[in-house]
Protein backbone atom coordinates (compact mmCIF):
# COMPACT_ATOMS: atom_id res chain seq x y z
CA UNK A 1 0.00 0.00 0.00
CA UNK A 2 1.30 3.48 -0.84
CA UNK A 3 1.20 5.66 2.25
CA UNK A 4 2.55 8.80 0.58
CA UNK A 5 -0.62 10.73 1.39
CA UNK A 6 -0.96 9.45 4.96
CA UNK A 7 0.38 11.36 7.96
CA UNK A 8 4.12 10.85 8.43
CA UNK A 9 5.46 10.45 11.94
CA UNK A 10 8.73 12.33 12.53
CA UNK A 11 10.71 11.39 15.63
CA UNK A 12 13.60 13.63 16.68
CA UNK A 13 16.53 11.99 18.46
CA UNK A 14 17.44 13.13 21.95
CA UNK A 15 20.21 14.15 22.36
CA UNK A 16 21.28 15.40 18.94
CA UNK A 17 23.37 18.18 17.45
CA UNK A 18 25.92 20.40 19.14
CA UNK A 19 27.94 18.99 22.01
CA UNK A 20 29.58 21.18 24.67
CA UNK A 21 32.95 21.16 22.90
CA UNK A 22 31.44 22.39 19.64
CA UNK A 23 29.33 25.02 21.42
CA UNK A 24 32.47 26.28 23.14
CA UNK A 25 34.59 26.39 19.96
CA UNK A 26 31.99 28.36 17.99
CA UNK A 27 31.42 30.76 20.88
CA UNK A 28 35.17 31.35 21.11
CA UNK A 29 35.32 32.40 17.45
CA UNK A 30 32.20 34.56 17.73
CA UNK A 31 33.61 36.31 20.80
CA UNK A 32 36.99 36.79 19.14
CA UNK A 33 35.26 38.51 16.22
CA UNK A 34 33.33 40.77 18.60
CA UNK A 35 36.33 41.64 20.79
CA UNK A 36 39.10 41.99 18.24
CA UNK A 37 37.26 42.45 14.95
CA UNK A 38 37.73 40.58 11.68
CA UNK A 39 39.66 38.97 10.24
CA UNK A 40 40.12 36.11 12.70
CA UNK A 41 42.23 33.24 11.36
CA UNK A 42 41.29 29.65 12.23
CA UNK A 43 43.64 26.76 11.55
CA UNK A 44 41.51 24.05 9.88
CA UNK A 45 37.73 24.04 10.16
CA UNK A 46 36.69 25.14 13.65
CA UNK A 47 34.30 22.13 13.65
CA UNK A 48 33.43 19.70 10.88
CA UNK A 49 30.26 21.30 9.58
CA UNK A 50 29.93 23.04 6.23
CA UNK A 51 27.16 25.41 7.34
CA UNK A 52 29.03 26.55 10.46
CA UNK A 53 32.21 27.16 8.48
CA UNK A 54 30.44 29.17 5.76
CA UNK A 55 28.51 31.22 8.33
CA UNK A 56 31.69 32.17 10.17
CA UNK A 57 33.52 32.86 6.90
CA UNK A 58 30.80 35.37 5.99
CA UNK A 59 31.40 37.13 9.33
CA UNK A 60 35.11 37.59 8.70
CA UNK A 61 36.78 34.31 9.65
CA UNK A 62 39.59 33.08 7.41
CA UNK A 63 40.20 29.33 7.51
CA UNK A 64 43.72 28.16 6.71
CA UNK A 65 45.41 24.78 6.52
CA UNK A 66 48.62 25.75 8.30
CA UNK A 67 49.96 28.44 10.61
CA UNK A 68 52.40 29.74 7.98
CA UNK A 69 49.40 31.02 5.99
CA UNK A 70 48.46 33.42 8.82
CA UNK A 71 49.78 37.00 8.57
CA UNK A 72 52.08 38.33 11.29
CA UNK A 73 50.15 39.60 14.30
CA UNK A 74 46.77 38.21 13.18
CA UNK A 75 44.34 36.78 15.73
CA UNK A 76 44.70 32.98 15.53
CA UNK A 77 42.30 30.29 16.75
CA UNK A 78 43.10 26.59 16.97
CA UNK A 79 40.14 24.35 16.12
CA UNK A 80 38.20 22.08 18.47
CA UNK A 81 40.09 19.00 17.23
CA UNK A 82 43.37 19.93 18.88
CA UNK A 83 46.87 20.51 17.52
CA UNK A 84 50.31 18.96 17.71
CA UNK A 85 53.11 20.45 19.76
CA UNK A 86 54.88 21.34 16.50
CA UNK A 87 51.95 23.49 15.36
CA UNK A 88 51.73 25.16 18.77
CA UNK A 89 55.45 25.94 18.74
CA UNK A 90 55.33 27.34 15.19
CA UNK A 91 52.71 29.85 16.37
CA UNK A 92 54.82 30.74 19.43
CA UNK A 93 57.93 31.30 17.31
CA UNK A 94 56.00 33.86 15.27
CA UNK A 95 54.49 35.36 18.44
CA UNK A 96 50.98 35.01 17.01
CA UNK A 97 48.15 36.01 19.38
CA UNK A 98 46.55 32.58 19.85
CA UNK A 99 43.23 31.46 21.32
CA UNK A 100 42.98 27.70 21.80
CA UNK A 101 39.50 26.26 21.08
CA UNK A 102 40.57 22.64 21.56
CA UNK A 103 37.77 20.64 23.18
CA UNK A 104 38.70 19.99 26.84
CA UNK A 105 38.02 16.28 26.32
CA UNK A 106 40.62 16.24 23.52
CA UNK A 107 43.07 18.09 25.77
CA UNK A 108 42.47 15.38 28.38
CA UNK A 109 43.49 12.71 25.83
CA UNK A 110 46.66 14.69 25.06
CA UNK A 111 47.56 14.77 28.75
CA UNK A 112 46.85 11.08 29.17
CA UNK A 113 49.14 10.23 26.24
CA UNK A 114 51.89 12.43 27.67
CA UNK A 115 51.49 10.88 31.11
CA UNK A 116 51.75 7.36 29.73
CA UNK A 117 54.83 8.32 27.73
CA UNK A 118 56.33 9.80 30.87
CA UNK A 119 55.92 6.36 32.46
CA UNK A 120 58.04 4.90 29.67
CA UNK A 121 55.13 3.38 27.73
CA UNK A 122 54.60 3.21 23.97
CA UNK A 123 51.28 4.71 22.95
CA UNK A 124 48.61 2.97 20.88
CA UNK A 125 46.11 5.47 19.47
CA UNK A 126 42.70 4.15 18.45
CA UNK A 127 41.39 6.45 15.72
CA UNK A 128 40.99 7.30 12.05
CA UNK A 129 44.08 8.00 9.98
CA UNK A 130 44.18 11.59 8.71
CA UNK A 131 41.62 12.93 11.20
CA UNK A 132 42.81 16.28 12.68
CA UNK A 133 42.33 14.98 16.21
CA UNK A 134 44.53 11.96 15.51
CA UNK A 135 47.22 14.20 14.03
CA UNK A 136 47.06 16.48 17.07
CA UNK A 137 47.29 13.66 19.61
CA UNK A 138 50.08 11.93 17.68
CA UNK A 139 52.05 15.17 17.79
CA UNK A 140 51.72 15.54 21.56
CA UNK A 141 54.11 12.69 22.36
CA UNK A 142 57.81 12.63 21.50
CA UNK A 143 58.04 9.03 20.27
CA UNK A 144 54.93 9.07 18.08
CA UNK A 145 52.10 6.55 18.33
CA UNK A 146 50.97 3.20 16.92
CA UNK A 147 47.68 3.98 15.12
CA UNK A 148 45.03 1.25 15.04
CA UNK A 149 41.73 1.74 13.19
CA UNK A 150 40.12 -1.65 13.79
CA UNK A 151 40.70 -4.92 15.62
CA UNK A 152 42.56 -6.40 12.63
CA UNK A 153 45.27 -3.75 13.01
CA UNK A 154 46.10 -5.04 16.48
CA UNK A 155 47.54 -8.28 15.07
CA UNK A 156 49.97 -6.25 12.92
CA UNK A 157 51.37 -4.14 15.78
CA UNK A 158 55.11 -4.29 16.33
CA UNK A 159 56.12 -2.90 19.72
CA UNK A 160 59.39 -2.72 21.61
CA UNK A 161 58.11 -3.92 24.98
CA UNK A 162 54.68 -5.57 25.37
CA UNK A 163 54.89 -4.92 29.12
CA UNK A 164 55.09 -1.15 28.66
CA UNK A 165 52.09 -0.19 26.51
CA UNK A 166 49.14 2.18 26.89
CA UNK A 167 46.23 3.13 24.65
CA UNK A 168 44.20 6.31 24.16
CA UNK A 169 41.29 6.94 21.80
CA UNK A 170 39.98 9.58 19.43
CA UNK A 171 37.11 11.30 21.26
CA UNK A 172 34.65 11.02 18.37
CA UNK A 173 34.66 7.25 18.85
CA UNK A 174 32.28 5.78 21.41
CA UNK A 175 32.69 2.95 23.89
CA UNK A 176 30.88 0.73 21.39
CA UNK A 177 33.22 1.78 18.56
CA UNK A 178 36.34 0.94 20.54
CA UNK A 179 35.36 -2.06 22.66
CA UNK A 180 36.41 -4.73 20.12
CA UNK A 181 39.74 -2.99 19.50
CA UNK A 182 40.41 -2.63 23.23
CA UNK A 183 39.49 -6.29 23.77
CA UNK A 184 41.94 -7.30 21.02
CA UNK A 185 44.67 -5.13 22.56
CA UNK A 186 44.14 -6.63 26.01
CA UNK A 187 44.10 -10.15 24.58
CA UNK A 188 47.40 -9.70 22.76
CA UNK A 189 49.04 -7.41 25.33
CA UNK A 190 47.64 -8.30 28.79
CA UNK A 191 49.80 -5.66 30.50
CA UNK A 192 48.44 -2.76 28.41
CA UNK A 193 46.80 0.09 30.32
CA UNK A 194 44.35 2.77 29.23
CA UNK A 195 41.78 5.31 30.40
CA UNK A 196 38.59 4.32 32.17
CA UNK A 197 35.44 4.04 30.06
CA UNK A 198 34.06 7.19 31.66
CA UNK A 199 36.83 9.11 29.90
CA UNK A 200 35.24 8.37 26.50
CA UNK A 201 33.39 11.37 25.05
CA UNK A 202 29.92 11.43 26.58
CA UNK A 203 28.37 13.18 23.54
CA UNK A 204 29.48 10.56 21.02
CA UNK A 205 28.12 7.73 23.13
CA UNK A 206 24.84 9.51 23.91
CA UNK A 207 24.11 10.24 20.25
CA UNK A 208 24.83 6.66 19.25
CA UNK A 209 22.61 5.33 22.06
CA UNK A 210 19.80 7.60 20.83
CA UNK A 211 20.16 6.34 17.23
CA UNK A 212 20.12 2.75 18.45
CA UNK A 213 16.77 3.37 20.17
CA UNK A 214 15.37 5.50 17.37
CA UNK A 215 16.17 2.89 14.72
CA UNK A 216 13.76 0.49 16.43
CA UNK A 217 10.87 2.91 15.88
CA UNK A 218 11.27 4.27 12.33
CA UNK A 219 11.40 3.17 8.69
CA UNK A 220 14.06 5.69 7.66
CA UNK A 221 16.75 7.67 9.49
CA UNK A 222 18.19 11.02 8.41
CA UNK A 223 21.51 12.14 9.93
CA UNK A 224 22.26 15.83 9.51
CA UNK A 225 25.98 16.45 9.30
CA UNK A 226 28.87 17.05 6.92
CA UNK A 227 30.59 14.30 4.97
CA UNK A 228 33.88 14.96 6.80
CA UNK A 229 32.29 14.62 10.25
CA UNK A 230 33.47 11.37 11.81
CA UNK A 231 30.70 11.15 14.40
CA UNK A 232 27.97 11.97 11.84
CA UNK A 233 29.17 9.23 9.50
CA UNK A 234 29.19 6.79 12.39
CA UNK A 235 25.55 7.60 13.23
CA UNK A 236 24.53 6.80 9.66
CA UNK A 237 26.62 3.61 9.65
CA UNK A 238 25.14 2.50 12.96
CA UNK A 239 21.57 2.81 11.67
CA UNK A 240 22.46 0.78 8.58
CA UNK A 241 24.09 -1.89 10.75
CA UNK A 242 20.84 -2.12 12.70
CA UNK A 243 19.03 -2.69 9.42
CA UNK A 244 17.23 0.49 8.40
CA UNK A 245 17.84 2.83 5.50
CA UNK A 246 19.81 5.92 6.54
CA UNK A 247 21.13 8.98 4.74
CA UNK A 248 23.76 11.52 5.79
CA UNK A 249 22.65 14.95 4.57
CA UNK A 250 24.06 18.47 4.80
CA UNK A 251 20.69 20.19 5.03
CA UNK A 252 17.12 20.28 3.71
CA UNK A 253 18.35 20.82 0.15
CA UNK A 254 19.71 17.27 0.16
CA UNK A 255 16.27 15.68 0.66
CA UNK A 256 14.86 13.46 -2.10
CA UNK A 257 11.03 13.33 -2.20
CA UNK A 258 10.96 9.63 -3.11
CA UNK A 259 12.62 8.74 0.21
CA UNK A 260 9.27 9.40 1.88
CA UNK A 261 7.10 7.30 -0.41
CA UNK A 262 5.36 4.39 1.31
CA UNK A 263 6.90 4.94 4.74
CA UNK A 264 5.09 5.70 7.99
CA UNK A 265 7.89 7.10 10.14
CA UNK A 266 11.22 8.89 9.84
CA UNK A 267 13.82 9.55 12.51
CA UNK A 268 16.05 12.62 12.46
CA UNK A 269 19.29 13.16 14.32
CA UNK A 270 22.28 15.46 13.91
CA UNK A 271 25.99 15.00 14.42
CA UNK A 272 27.76 16.81 17.25
CA UNK A 273 28.82 19.68 14.98
CA UNK A 274 25.46 20.26 13.22
CA UNK A 275 23.35 23.25 14.37
CA UNK A 276 19.75 22.77 15.46
CA UNK A 277 18.27 25.13 12.87
CA UNK A 278 19.31 22.64 10.16
CA UNK A 279 17.17 20.01 11.92
CA UNK A 280 14.18 22.35 11.99
CA UNK A 281 14.66 23.22 8.32
CA UNK A 282 14.60 19.52 7.42
CA UNK A 283 11.42 19.02 9.45
CA UNK A 284 9.79 21.97 7.63
CA UNK A 285 10.89 20.66 4.23
CA UNK A 286 9.42 17.22 4.91
CA UNK A 287 6.22 18.99 5.95
CA UNK A 288 5.93 20.34 2.42
CA UNK A 289 6.01 16.80 1.05
CA UNK A 290 3.74 15.03 3.53
CA UNK A 291 1.37 15.81 6.36
CA UNK A 292 3.53 15.27 9.43
CA UNK A 293 3.31 14.90 13.18
CA UNK A 294 6.52 15.62 15.07
CA UNK A 295 7.67 14.28 18.42
CA UNK A 296 10.92 14.10 20.36
CA UNK A 297 12.01 10.79 21.82
CA UNK A 298 12.95 10.58 25.51
CA UNK A 299 16.70 10.67 25.98
CA UNK A 300 19.75 11.70 27.95
CA UNK A 301 19.74 15.35 29.01
CA UNK A 302 23.11 16.99 28.45
CA UNK A 303 23.98 19.89 30.75
CA UNK A 304 27.75 19.94 30.30
CA UNK A 305 29.28 23.36 29.65
CA UNK A 306 33.01 23.95 29.30
CA UNK A 307 34.74 27.07 30.56
CA UNK A 308 35.78 29.61 27.93
CA UNK A 309 39.45 30.66 27.66
CA UNK A 310 40.30 33.97 29.40
CA UNK A 311 41.25 35.62 26.10
CA UNK A 312 37.57 35.83 25.12
CA UNK A 313 36.05 36.55 28.54
CA UNK A 314 38.01 39.74 29.25
CA UNK A 315 40.05 38.09 32.01
CA UNK A 316 43.25 38.10 29.97
CA UNK A 317 43.17 40.21 26.80
CA UNK A 318 45.33 39.06 23.90
CA UNK A 319 48.46 41.02 23.04
CA UNK A 320 47.77 42.16 19.50
CA UNK A 321 49.94 44.05 17.06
Amino acid sequence: MNNSTASLRIILAQPRGFCAGVDRAIEIVERALALYGPPVYVRHEIVHNKWVVEDLRAKGVVFVREVNEIPDGAITVFSAHGISEKVENSAKLRDLPVIDATCPLVTKVHREAQRYEGEGREIVLIGHEGHPEVEGTSGRVKQGVHLVQDAKDVAKLKVNNPEKLAYVTQTTLSVDDTKDIIAALKSRFPAITGPELRDICYATQNRQNAVRELAKQVDLLLVIGSANSSNSNRLRDLAEEIGITAYLIDDAKSLQPHWFDAIESVGITAGASAPEHLVMNVVDAIGHLRTTRVETMPGEAENTRFKLPPEVTGERPLKTA
